[in-house]
């Protein structure tokens, strides 16, 4: 099992950056891809951006190419989003997950972080 730990979110003005973190415990960091997605009130969860075990490349949802940045560092067990000029419609709890080997779907999952953007 894989325990994660999302931090990093808060409060910000429209054009802000912020930083999340994911902290992963339980398997080797290394063997599996990692994601972060957000969900908004009343819409269903989105894909923002994943990153691949090992190869390290990267996929971005449409809305967010450009101005966030998806990243890992395996020694650390830890899998970062760097967001820029944020935007309002970016406001939504955000999650990470992973992705192992041979599975279809992501998970399991964090308890998220707030993301709230104002104009």
């Amino acid at each position: 099992q894989v325990q994660l730990v999302e931090s990093g979110g808060g409060s910000v003005l429209a054009g802000d950056s912020l930083r999340l973190s994911c902290a992963a415990s339980g398997r080797t960091f290394s063997s599996y891809a990692m994601g972060w997605f957000r969900q908004a009130p009343g819409k269903e969860r989105e894909i923002v951006a994943t990153i691949r075990r090992s190869s390290g490349s990267t996929y971005y949802g449409n809305s967010v190419k450009g101005r966030f940045t998806i990243s890992r560092d395996n020694a650390k067990n830890t899998v970062y989003l760097q967001m820029n000029s944020l935007k309002p419609e970016d406001t939504a709890v955000y999650y990470c997950a992973p992705k192992f080997l041979y599975d279809s779907t992501w998970g399991p999952w964090g308890q998220g972080t707030q993301v709230t953007v104002s104009s």
